[in-house]
């Protein structure tokens, strides 16, 4: 069984990076706020899904059964998998079709200073000098403040799976099926995903990171008011979560789109610097990461503390880690917030000294030439 699960762990953790990465590559990182909205929505329905298809298969036709459905899952899967196109390939296939006979127009700059094109000096940019893609990126404390943002929120996410169960269990006498629907109200916030990533895309990450977190804290602290039975307490109790559900909607949106834009950034900043490929897989591997480690965290987190002080403690634990975590979120999502010359450029994150730089540097090129 061991095995298994890290195989199965192993599989998941590539599928979802190489599924991130060809997001960003179809639709570019300016709208990816929106478009990880509604991969968020696939996501948290599955969450709540699986395991309660899981448990009514299970049921109804036994221990194989719940393998019968696995496997035909993962073979629909494999069917949309070998039919996907990737943007670079539809690319070719448009200018295939071109129609024949038509000439491109090329623009003649050879009589740009009494010179052609390529006598001009591309040298004269200074190179970046190239390391490894994930030492790059983890040189960046704005990607730092995003992966350990992205872990608090998966503890915060996963820190319920261990002990709500077994919580409206004792105090509601729920079966299995009434403990999984409890997770129903956590889930459904996630509707709301695309709108929040459209306004990301808007507005920046800075803003929504921070309120996001800081939004955690009162639906945390007051779940410790769930401490017995009755029809009032089942109804605070899923009024709670679906506020708490929202709020991590909300914070979690803005260190994807982060991730993002410190790969983008960076870019800008010092083209070529992650090769001719890029760094999104790997920005996505170190987010792929922090993700997991924080679910790993989460349910050891709610287990150990319930165990020793009960219900009430993992509550307000949980409420001071995101209120710490706003702090990093604060200070450097979207890029350091005492930099004044750092400002957000729309969904791209980029500073306006990128732009800066990259304008004085042309700016410098077209006078070497002038005076030549």
């Amino acid at each position: 069984m061991i095995i298994g699960r890290l195989l199965q762990g192993l599989s998941a953790a590539v599928v979802w990076v190489v599924g991130l990465a060809l997001l960003v590559d179809t639709v570019g990182p300016a709208q990816m706020g929106q478009m990880i909205g509604y991969v968020s929505i696939s996501l948290s329905l599955a969450i709540f899904l699986a395991p309660n298809l899981g448990g009514v298969v299970f049921f109804k036709g036994g221990y194989y059964a719940v393998y019968y459905m696995s496997f035909g899952m993962i073979v629909l899967d494999i069917i949309l998998r070998t039919l996907l196109v990737e943007k670079k390939v539809a690319k070719n296939w448009t200018v295939n079709e071109e129609p024949a006979g038509v000439d491109i127009p090329i623009p003649d700059h050879s009589h740009i200073h009494g010179s052609t094109i390529l006598d001009l000096d591309l040298h004269s940019a200074p190179r970046p000098l190239r390391r490894h893609p994930i030492v790059t990126l983890l040189s960046s404390d704005r990607l730092w403040s995003a992966l350990w943002c992205t872990l608090v929120h998966s503890i915060l996410l996963s820190a319920w799976d261990a002990i709500l169960p077994l919580h409206v269990a004792k105090l509601f006498n729920f079966s299995s099926l009434g403990a999984g629907l409890m997770f129903l109200p956590f889930a459904l916030p996630a509707v709301l995903s695309p709108l929040v990533g459209k306004y990301i895309d808007t507005h920046g990450t800075r803003v929504p990171a921070v309120v996001g977190l800081l939004s955690c804290i009162p639906p945390l602290v007051l779940l410790r008011l769930v401490n017995h039975s009755g029809i009032r307490q089942i109804v605070l109790l899923c009024a709670l979560l679906s506020i708490l559900g929202l709020t991590l909607v909300v914070s979690m949106l803005p260190f994807f789109v982060e991730v993002t834009n410190v790969v983008t950034t960076m870019e800008k900043i010092h083209p070529g610097v992650f090769g001719e490929r890029g760094a999104f897989a790997q920005a996505y591997g170190l987010y792929n990461c922090a993700y997991a480690v924080g679910i790993l965290i989460g349910p050891l987190w709610g287990g150990l503390i319930v165990g020793k002080a009960g219900w009430g403690t993992v509550c307000w634990s949980l409420a001071l880690l995101s209120g710490v975590s706003a702090v990093p979120a604060a200070l450097w999502t979207g890029g350091w917030i005492f930099d004044k010359n750092a400002t957000e450029a729309g969904g791209a994150g980029l500073p306006e000294t990128a732009v800066e730089a990259g304008s004085k540097e042309v700016g410098r090129v077209d006078n070497k030439h002038e005076q030549s």
